[in-house]
């Protein structure tokens, strides 16, 4: 845009980059340059591009016009590869959800548990303590990651003070569970003595890296700290692809985990597996009304084994990635229902774990 400021394909393409990178401000306006510029020689997928800015940032009208429109002037084979009717299904739910009266308020969390970087995965310890996961800078030896020029990941542990009303004492100072490369807590045991963490240092210059995303269990030694990650040694849960956010029963027997092994067909599916002795056996898919062609990710088990919730953008949804419920019925799953706004926005929505006991959500 700068060497040829008339150019609609630059401003297009800027456009796409900053919607790649969640700038959905910036998409939107040069989108609209490329718009002004090109006129009619514009290429049809800018009505796409459009619909997803206007989508992200609440036009749900707006939106709806535009990809209606990328769907009259695109080959139906490109508009099924973008998928530009589930997005007008989407922004057709949107409208439903959002006008009714959302009876849950969202409320961020006070004190220095957010920060200016991503901070996710909320693991509930007690009331009072939690783990969580932040790309801040401060982690475990500083490195950042080449692909996206983020820091890499740690895990933190945040306490609850009642008086101010705050999370406070951040700390990623929590034994041997942070290393070089990306690490995030997944589960903690009721007791606190137990974990599992997603662990990725295959962009780090350790001699001994994993073999993609791997989840490794934690244990707590006598000193209150945790000793270092061992990768869980099976060959249905660990493979050369991702695995992680994994979540478990209160008794231990069941873990459920997400996974882009099957990528070629489905872009990334929630696993089951469960303990045969004292061993995990082996892990596999959950039928396709909770999995589907999309990306379903951040399984939440509730402790009794009842209720899952994950997100996914595979079904109708607001926008991006929903949080949906499914019920399981012991030799099959209920349809997922959706959280509905209130929990849901227009953007991806992930991570949600609840604690019945403390009636918190986060």
């Amino acid at each position: 845009t700068v060497k040829d400021p008339n150019s609609w394909k630059a401003a297009y393409w800027v456009g796409k980059c900053h919607y790649r990178l969640n700038n959905y401000g910036y998409a939107l306006k040069y989108s609209n340059q490329a718009m002004t510029l090109g006129q009619d020689k514009v290429t049809e997928e800018i009505y796409f591009l459009l619909g997803n800015a206007h989508h992200r940032i609440g036009n749900i009208d707006t939106a709806l016009i535009n990809y209606e429109l990328a769907l009259s002037k695109m080959s139906p084979s490109r508009a099924k590869v973008l998928r530009v009717e589930n997005h007008i299904a989407e922004c057709k739910f949107a409208k439903t959800e959002l006008a009714k009266e959302a009876p849950i308020e969202r409320t961020r969390l006070e004190g220095n548990v957010n920060s200016g970087y991503n901070d996710y995965g909320v693991v509930i310890l007690d009331e009072t303590t939690i783990y969580f996961t932040s790309r801040r800078s401060g982690n475990e030896g500083g490195g950042m990651n080449p692909d996206d020029q983020q820091y890499f990941s740690d895990t933190y542990r945040a306490s609850y003070n009642k008086e101010l009303k705050k999370w406070e004492n951040i700390s990623n100072d929590l034994g041997k569970i942070n290393s070089d490369g990306f690490d995030a807590i997944n589960y903690i045991s009721p007791d606190g003595t137990y974990g599992i963490i997603t662990l990725n240092n295959t962009a780090t210059d350790v001699k001994k890296t994993t073999r993609g995303s791997d989840l490794c269990e934690l244990k707590m030694n006598n000193k209150g700290t945790w000793n270092t990650p061992r990768a869980i040694k099976n060959k249905s849960i660990n493979t050369s692809y991702f695995e992680g956010s994994a979540t478990v029963t209160a008794d231990g027997n069941t873990m459920y985990f997400a996974t882009d092994r099957r990528g070629e067909k489905s872009s990334q599916d929630i696993y089951m597996v469960e303990k045969v002795g004292k061993k995990w056996g082996d892990a596999k898919p959950l039928p396709m009304n909770v999995n589907t062609t999309g990306y379903e990710t951040t399984p939440f088990i509730t402790p009794d084994g009842k209720y899952l919730f994950f997100s996914s953008d595979g079904h109708i949804g607001l926008g991006g990635r929903d949080i949906y419920v499914t019920e399981n019925l012991g030799d099959s799953w209920s349809d997922h229902i959706n959280l509905g706004a209130g929990i849901n926005t227009v953007t991806d929505d992930t991570h949600f774990v609840y604690s019945s006991e403390f009636k918190k959500a986060f």
